[in-house]
């Protein structure tokens, strides 16, 4: 699984579509969620909209490689999380639709 964040939902979905149509993940979760962060020595509060993106471990050089390429922020929060487990059934149908052979 790879987590990330979106200034909003309009680019949430944006960034979403694009990895969905290009097979690099089975299905993205969006939700709203408040932030606050240190960036520059200052303290920041935003509102914006996390992304939980389920992939293959193969996949993550290239999903990594999109949303650095497109995410709107200098520095994308983009990390990676190993799935340990899970239902069977839902991790094959992940691996199955998640395939990566999308074009890039």
């Amino acid at each position: 699984m790879v987590i990330t964040t979106a200034p909003d939902g309009t680019v949430a979905s944006r960034l979403a579509e694009g990895l969905l149509q290009e097979r690099l993940a089975a299905c993205i979760h969006m939700q709203e969620i408040r932030s606050c962060y240190l960036w520059k020595d200052d303290i920041c509060r935003d509102e914006e909209t996390v992304m939980w993106i389920k992939t293959l471990e193969e996949n993550y050089g290239r999903v990594e490689d999109y949303l650095k390429r497109r995410h709107p922020y200098d520095l994308p929060e983009i990390i990676k999380v190993p799935v340990t487990g899970g239902l069977p059934a839902y991790l094959d149908w992940i691996k199955v639709t998640a395939t990566g052979s999308g074009a890039s």
